[in-house]
């Protein structure tokens, strides 16, 4: 597997940082199994001023629970038992450490007068608004877990490419659902898929900056299949070592937003 994050083109401009995040376990890239991998995009809105601690947080806490949870189960071919769980107890887990994460940055560094005029009124943890895409492979199934904007596509054995999680309806324009949102475990989207035959070829998650980058959503589905046909052909370093150069250009004559994309693959022929 693999991931980049790349600042946005317009946050290049305007002076803004990175406010996406990710992390991965392993810690180092490797062919072992589970995989978890977990990305974030701060909202960067003017009440959220604080998004880019928000998805650091995000991205922490889910590798941080994902973990926990695959190591404590003792019979994960129980696959009623597990899905329910994940499904039923994670996204509680992910918004409880997350927003307690956040109430001890904000008690370790106060709201300036400034700041807290930013938040008009609303909880405080607004300031730390961010979404959540988070994946976990293991060789018995693959989950899937959102909140808020962002893409997860799969390629499948015969080049078919899927959504495992179809988007919310409730996303537009600017709108989405955030951690910082009250009773924010209600708006996960959940996908549970047993490995019966082959497992996709190519997992791929990104922030929204990648795919409001493309014209329109057919050409950014395509991205799937044009990397895996790269790694057919180059190999997965090739893919490692012109990522970030990529992403960079997509920002750049797209959406001038943060990227993020993290690639799992089948090493499988």
């Amino acid at each position: 597997m693999t991931a980049t994050s790349v600042r946005g083109a317009s946050h290049i401009r305007s002076g803004l940082p990175n406010q996406d995040d990710m992390k991965w376990y392993p810690p180092r890239f490797s062919s072992g199994l589970p995989i978890i991998m977990a990305i974030s995009d701060g909202h960067g809105s003017q009440k959220s001023f604080r998004s880019q601690s928000g998805a650091y947080f995000a991205v922490h806490v889910a590798v941080e629970v994902i973990k926990e949870f695959i190591e404590s189960q003792a019979d994960v071919s129980n696959f009623t038992r597990v899905k329910r769980i994940a499904e039923e107890q994670l996204p509680k887990e992910f918004v409880r450490r997350w927003k307690a994460k956040v109430l001890s940055d904000i008690e370790a560094r106060p709201f300036s007068a400034e700041d807290s005029k930013l938040l008009k009124g609303k909880d405080s943890v607004v300031a730390y608004g961010a979404t959540l895409l988070a994946v976990l492979v293991t060789s018995e199934f693959i989950m899937y877990w959102q909140i808020g904007d962002g893409d997860i596509l799969t390629l499948l054995e015969h080049g078919e490419i899927e959504r495992p999680i179809p988007k919310d309806e409730r996303l537009f324009a600017n709108e989405t659902t955030s951690l910082c949102a009250k009773d924010a475990w209600r708006d996960f989207r959940f996908c549970f898929q047993p490995i019966l035959d082959s497992p996709p070829k190519l997992i791929l998650s990104a922030t929204d900056g990648y795919a409001n980058s493309f014209g329109n959503d057919e050409n950014f589905l395509k991205v799937a299949s044009d990397i895996w046909e790269i790694i057919q052909t180059e190999g997965f370093n090739f893919v490692r070592r012109n990522l970030q150069d990529w992403l960079k250009e997509a920002s750049e004559s797209g959406s001038g937003d943060d990227i993020t994309v993290g690639i799992i693959y089948s090493t499988e022929r």
